[in-house]
């Protein structure tokens, strides 16, 4: 069906059944997002202050025929967040709706809304002594109910899963307008489909959540990091082995970071501090987080001479304080900013099965490096699988040289991981950078299995018009 857009007439409706100030002129930067990939042309958003209110805009877009993009933290990658083309949407805001709710330590349970930045539900967490795992870098600005729509990965994804696996249950506005109360906070409820599955990770393709039940956890007794120098990606598949052999479920945190990464922090970012006078070829950031009656120091001090007799580990530093172990992690949190500094040609995020990561490492590099003068920068959470493989330009050249190089090297990379079994979209989505991707690499049955869904839930086709799914 063809979409309206929301212009000044559907905005003076809009505004009278909403209470003032719910309705403003869009800001500059609800319009752009991170990458500067494109720019959105929406005039208004709406910045509803409960749930209600959502659902009346939902009502009247899906009433009216108008497009309607949720937005969150405006830090997805892969371009959910805004519409460059297309009948102009209207934006719908969360940011005023950072409630939490209630909190029920006894449980292991949190009740927010999808405005809470994640920082500040995990600080409301610490304050009942527990722990809210979901961690990355954009914490401080990324939202809840974003985070949950792309179900985001971050560090702590070999421990605890993805966001979808942090999640009880949902408050959510489905495109009718429809209020879908399902924030139990049950650990078992086999009562027919999941809609809360079904809304973790559609990008706001298929409702507007709202507020969310979340898993919590007890606060480990104490942690350990280490920065250990690894011979190879090989290696340190076989270094994670070992640690979880050792530790378990303890194993909390498992990077693998490439030396381009640190190439590009001396580039870019020469104030943060490196450990090393020459960095390593290849990097294992570890974390380890521990119940009472463990030492993290013993710990790793027995899992790193035991690497470096398998030949495994070269060298490594175990952090002896908080502040160093800070400094370790802000190592990799600032490896992404340095991407960005350096302009890439190509980003990609993968993932694969583990044992195919070494191959995959090797075959790619070998085959990228007869398209053009590159270099790549490979880093990311290897205890799940998931690389940020990305191409740059070799030092002296610019990336307009190499642009026209781009959708080769795109193809070249997801061929390669599509053919070793493996994702070309591990935590970031599809958005609108992957639409294509997603046809061309997606499941036949899945991708008719998503249409129908789409079609039966959002048969006017308002909700996050472009993402995921390309109209027929």
């Amino acid at each position: 069906m063809t979409l309206s857009p929301f212009d000044d007439a559907a905005a003076n409706a809009l505004a009278k059944l909403l209470p003032p100030d719910t309705l403003r002129p869009s800001s500059p930067h609800h319009l752009e997002e991170p990458r500067g990939r494109w720019q959105g042309h929406s005039s208004h958003v709406a910045l509803p202050r409960n749930t209600q209110e959502v659902a009346t805009v939902v009502t009247f877009c899906a009433q009216n025929h108008i497009g309607l993009i949720p937005y969150g933290g405006g830090t997805g990658l892969v371009g959910g967040q805004v519409a460059p083309e297309g009948p102009a949407p209207l934006l719908l805001s969360l940011e005023r709706m950072t409630a939490i709710r209630a909190t029920y330590p006894l449980e292991n349970a949190m009740i927010v809304e999808a405005g809470a930045i994640l920082a500040d539900v995990q600080s409301a967490a610490e304050d009942q002594n527990r722990l809210f795992p979901l961690s990355l870098a954009s914490e401080g600005s990324a939202r809840i109910g974003g985070l949950l729509a792309c179900n985001a990965g971050g560090t702590n994804v070999l421990r605890y899963g993805n966001a979808r696996d942090l999640v009880l249950g949902l408050e959510a506005v489905l495109p009718d307008g429809q209020i879908w109360n399902g924030l139990k906070r049950l650990r078992k409820d086999n009562t027919g489909y999941d809609l809360r599955h079904l809304l973790l990770g559609s990008e706001g393709t298929l409702g507007v959540i709202t507020a969310a039940s979340l898993k919590l956890f007890p606060r480990p007794a104490a942690q350990g990091t280490a920065l250990l120098e690894v011979t190879s990606p090989k290696a340190a598949l076989d270094l994670l082995a070992m640690a979880r052999d050792q530790l378990g479920d303890c194993v909390t945190g498992f990077e693998l970071m490439h030396r381009t990464g640190f190439d590009f922090l001396t580039e870019c970012l020469p104030d943060i501090r490196q450990p090393w006078p020459m960095p390593p070829e290849w990097s294992v950031l570890l974390e380890i987080s521990l119940p009472r009656g463990l030492a993290p120091l013993d710990c790793l001090t027995t899992l790193l001479s035991d690497a470096i007799d398998k030949n495994l580990v070269t060298d490594g530093l175990i952090a002896q304080s908080q502040s160093q172990a800070a400094d370790f992690w802000s190592l990799r949190e600032h490896i992404p900013l340095a991407n960005r500094a350096i302009g890439a040609i190509s980003s990609h995020d993968i993932s694969l099965p583990l044992s195919a990561i070494p191959e995959f490492v090797a075959q790619a590099g070998s085959t990228l490096s007869t398209l053009g003068d590159i270099r790549i920068n490979c880093f990311g959470h290897l205890g799940d699988g998931n690389l940020h493989y990305n191409v740059f330009p070799a030092p002296g050249r610019d990336r307009s040289d190499l642009d026209a190089l781009r959708d080769q090297i795109k193809t070249t990379v997801h061929d390669l991981v599509d053919a070793m079994d493996g994702s070309f979209s591990a935590e970031h989505g599809i958005g609108r950078l992957k639409t294509a991707d997603l046809e061309r690499y997606g499941d036949p049955a899945k991708l008719a299995a998503m249409r129908a869904i789409k079609s039966a839930l959002d048969p006017n086709g308002i909700m996050n018009p472009g993402a995921v799914l390309r109209p027929l």
